[in-house]
This record gives C-alpha cells, structure tokens and sequence, in this order.
C-alpha cells in the first residue's frame, strides 16, 4: 500500500527517542552483532527482522506478564506485544542507518468484533525508491509474516468488509495511543483492556 510519511525529511526515520533508544548499548551491541553476521544492508534488515520476530516472543503467545515499551527494555526482557515488538526493529534498522517508521492496522477477531490497533514496521533500504512494510509480531500456527520487500506478507490480512483498516500513516515515533497503552499498563491483563480501537 502507499504510506504517507508523517515527515518529509527521512532524517526523522532515523532519530533516536526515548522509546526508539538506538543509542543504547544493548541495542547497539544486538545491532553490531547482526551486522557482523550479514554485512549489508538487505541482509542485515533481512536478519534483524526475523531476530525480532522469531527470538523476542509476543507475550501473548509466551504468556509473559510484563510490559514492555522502550526499545532495548523489548531486546533486554525478550517480550512485547507487537507495537513493542515494531519498536524493538525500528531501533535495530536505524542503528545500522536504514529509515524506519511505524505503521498500524485495525484488526478484530475471526468475527470482526473487538478491533484494535495492530503495530507494524516499515522500511526503506539505501537506494529503494519507496517503504516495505513487515510485521516482526511472531509466527504462530495460521500466522505466516516474512520478509518480503516486492509483496507484502504480514501476519494479517485486512477485511476491510469486516471493518478492518491498513492506516496510510508512516510515524517516526510511536503513536501516542499506543503509547499510552504500554505505559499504563502495570500487566499485560491490564494492557488488553487498554488497547487502542483507532487512531
């Protein structure tokens, strides 16, 4: 899909905050210990993405209670929730100088019922002419996400007949709804209640 950047400036999808801590040294250490594996930049977001999705669990699929927000606390804990999760591989992806930004869905149940926000990442590698969106959520059972930058494979389809929204907004930093969801939330019990239904 095509996504509006928030920013006209890429430098923005570059930035370090206080939740994207690229500067932290357990992100940079994880980063430079990728980079070391692969050595360019398709490889290396290539294998930064599937570090996030497949060694840091989705707490609600691990069961983990904690909630996590900040960059390195995701890398440092090994658990979130997928806007947690889409913080973590932003942080890994502008460390290493590639621009990343984060992007949502609305999605529901099998029934369409109880929609709420969904993170996603997207990226734009050195010399791409536009952003390729990934979801690091995790791969489960009837959940297939992979790395593909010429066609999207996310974790969910949108059913746009169900109510269902892919949101054409690309931040450079977390959305505050979602935001204050993490922050908020001492468990991740208390954190489904607090999910975001919209933007």
């Amino acid at each position: 899909m095509e996504l509006i950047q928030e920013h006209t400036d890429l430098a923005a999808y570059l930035a370090a905050d206080d939740v994207v801590d690229h500067g932290h040294p357990l992100v940079e250490e994880t980063a430079d210990a990728l980079w070391t594996a692969t050595g360019d930049a398709y490889s290396y977001a290539k294998a930064a993405f599937e570090f996030v999705r497949d060694t840091i669990p989705h707490s609600a699929d691990s069961g983990d209670d904690r909630v996590a927000w900040r960059a390195s606390d995701v890398l440092g804990t090994r658990n979130g929730i997928c806007y947690a999760k889409a913080h973590a591989l932003t942080a890994l992806l502008r460390a290493r100088g590639i621009p990343a930004g984060l992007c949502y869905q609305l999605l529901g149940d099998d029934d369409g019922t109880n929609l709420v926000l969904h993170g996603l990442v997207a990226l734009r590698l050195p010399g791409g002419e536009g952003w390729s969106r990934v979801d690091p959520r995790g791969n489960k059972p009837g959940v297939d996400a992979q790395f593909t930058l010429d066609r999207e494979q996310l974790a969910f389809p949108v059913r746009p007949e169900l109510g269902e929204i892919d949101y054409p907004g690309l931040y450079a930093a977390a959305h505050p709804a979602t935001l204050k969801a993490l922050q908020e939330s001492a468990d991740r019990a208390r954190l489904w209640r607090n999910l975001p239904t919209g933007l």
